[in-house]
């Protein structure tokens, strides 16, 4: 009971103060869970199944709304559509360069996003607000495309499988984007996808924490353990940076609207 009163306290102190503490806040906090991290977790290959198993939690809020609502108000199709497409990349170059859990992992969630789109395109179409989900997907691919041709890593005894590996990185990055675009259009959040778009930045929030902690563990090396150079290892770690700050706004207005007790998010144009 204690710690329900002490929320809107809180709540009410963060809401008074000046952006630049909100700012520092968050950072401190990521900080925090990074260390707490670090210091708990050994394995780091355990930080990407959090990540994969985040994204399954996220999908299967989805499933609960799509079959006991029956409707997918407030999802967008095209970002179905890209996390399709670029789970198929990953599960290409998984296949043939892994074949370990992560490889059953992507296909689990592979498979799950296509049981989505379908419900989307066939058993939901008139719940579907098609034009409010209008952000072009080619915004997104092809820019991806030309970026994973000129910076991609160097992976032995493959042939374009690095190329592939590379889209997968940079669609995975920017593949939130139509969601966003599309709750911004509808100005109201239903909590279900609220719980999918969080279940999200939770995932994202694993994968960059393992680029930092390795980075850390291995002083700087790890730049060049992974492909042919700073390039690449850069052009990743700028990937996961800018989804994560693709998401921690709509996970700052989320655990906001959770903290004050509101059933619908709503977040600022």
């Amino acid at each position: 009971m204690e710690k329900k009163k002490n929320l809107p306290v809180v709540v009410g102190w963060m809401r008074r103060q000046p952006m630049k503490v909100k700012v520092l806040v968050v950072v401190g906090l990521m900080a925090a869970c990074l260390l707490a991290l670090k210091l708990t977790v050994k394995n780091h290959s355990h930080f990407f199944v959090a990540s994969e198993l985040s994204h399954a939690a996220g999908l299967l809020v989805l499933g609960y709304k799509l079959i006991r609502q029956r409707t997918c108000s407030g999802l967008s199709l095209k970002t179905q559509e890209l996390t399709a497409i670029f789970l198929v990349a990953r599960f290409i170059s998984s296949t043939i360069t892994e074949q370990n859990i992560h490889t059953v992992l992507d296909f689990i969630t592979l498979a799950s996003t296509t049981w989505v789109i379908y419900m989307m395109r066939v058993k939901l179409k008139a719940s579907y607000a098609k034009d409010l989900d209008n952000f072009p997907i080619y915004y997104v691919v092809a820019p991806c495309i030309v970026l994973a041709v000129l910076i991609h890593p160097y992976i032995p005894k493959t042939r374009y499988i690095e190329i592939i590996f590379a889209f997968c990185v940079y669609a995975e990055a920017l593949s939130v984007l139509p969601q966003l675009r599309l709750m911004q259009n509808m100005k109201m959040i239903e909590p279900f996808t609220a719980h999918y778009v969080f279940a999200l930045g939770v995932a994202r929030f694993m994968a960059w924490a393992h680029w930092i902690i390795q980075t850390i563990d291995t002083r700087g090396a790890y730049f060049y353990m992974i492909g042919s150079g700073s390039f690449w290892f850069l052009a990743i770690f700028l990937a996961e940076i800018v989804q994560s700050f693709i998401l921690v706004d709509f996970c700052y207005y989320y655990i906001k609207s959770f903290m004050e007790g509101q059933m619908v998010m709503t977040m600022p144009v």
